[in-house]
């Protein structure tokens, strides 16, 4: 008698369009994440200057 059949997934090569559809979500994400980091120093540092200008900020 032979056992039970066990349906096994069958291996397969990577998917090309999958791995650049991946590939390309990952990269837009962590680009926006940068992005925004990015635009919120400039704004810190355009605002120091700001108050810099303005002498609001007193050297202690």
């Amino acid at each position: 008698m032979s056992g039970p059949r066990i349906a096994h997934a069958t291996l397969k090569g990577p998917s090309v369009v999958k791995e650049l559809l991946i590939g390309l979500t990952l990269g837009l994400a962590a680009g926006g994440l940068w992005k925004m980091h990015h635009w919120n120093e400039q704004r810190k540092v355009r605002t120091f200057y700001d108050l810099l200008e303005k002498g609001i900020l007193l050297a202690e």
